[in-house]
């Protein structure tokens, strides 16, 4: 199925690794302009942006300015936008429970899933109007809508996002500007089963092997697997191209069948 990617102009916010480095790699096989922001350059992304359609922007997205600047990179070197993928997202278990969630944790859950995200589609959306086309696909998270107390925070900003793009959808439809997001249950990503990651850490509370953690969480899916990164990236993709025109103010679950209600 083509597309119609082909020489569309791109933004993907948290483009170093994991889902968001899977959809650079898909939007610039597809032929789209991509310029990727990441805070830190990684290998991968760095071999990426030896290809002439994708740019690499170093910049801080939780600062209130980073957000904009890879806007302004994309329509300053490729004359436009046409998409934009808000990826950007982190997660700290908190195995204090909530007393032990102080207002800087609950400040930087809000910054890093629902700021990012607000700040870089403003800094969009005039360039997306003006086209009369686009499409914003935002990357939340089943955690919206499935609260665990282990990651308070993060299931109330990642419930933030979903709103606010379902929000903002109704807003921007008339301009043609679709808006959509796609929630993923566990991603095989750093997130997940990164040093440090979600596994990683809860084993070291519950004194298990993060091994152990990952298979348990794995099991709770239909599937019994996580997600890949490069399954979400086609799902992002899809969204973002005009396949899925009529396509908006919708949210897309890919969680190997985790959620088992309507």
């Amino acid at each position: 199925m083509d597309l119609h990617l082909t020489d569309k102009v791109a933004v993907v916010t948290g483009a170093g690794k994991g889902i968001g480095l899977a959809v650079t790699q898909a939007l610039a096989n597809e032929g789209a302009r991509v310029v990727a922001a990441s805070r830190n350059p990684t290998e991968p992304l760095s071999e990426l942006a030896e290809r002439k359609n994708v740019h690499f922007v170093q910049v801080d997205l939780t600062e209130p300015d980073g957000s904009a600047e890879p806007v302004a990179e994309a329509v300053a070197r490729f004359g436009g936008l046409d998409i934009l993928v808000n990826n950007v997202g982190a997660v700290r278990p908190r195995a204090g429970g909530f007393l032990s969630v102080g207002d800087d944790d609950w400040m930087w859950a809000m910054t890093v899933n629902l700021l990012t995200a607000v700040r870089a589609t403003r800094a969009a959306l005039p360039h997306l109007i003006k086209g009369g086309s686009g499409s914003v696909v935002t990357v939340s998270s089943v955690s919206a809508f499935l609260p665990d107390p282990s990651v308070i925070d993060y299931c109330a900003s990642k419930a933030a996002l979903t709103n606010f793009c379902k929000a903002l959808s109704k807003e921007v439809g008339p301009h043609g500007v679709r808006v959509n997001t796609v929630s993923p249950g566990p991603v095989a990503t750093d997130l997940w089963l990164g040093e440090g990651g979600i596994a990683a850490t809860v084993a070291a509370t519950d004194g298990t092997a993060p091994d152990t953690v990952a298979q348990e969480f794995a099991a709770r899916a239909v599937s019994g697997r996580f997600t890949r990164p490069e399954e979400v990236a086609d799902l992002v993709l899809l969204l973002a191209s005009g396949r899925s025109g009529n396509v908006t103010g919708s949210d897309f679950v890919i969680d190997g069948g985790l959620i088992t209600t309507l």
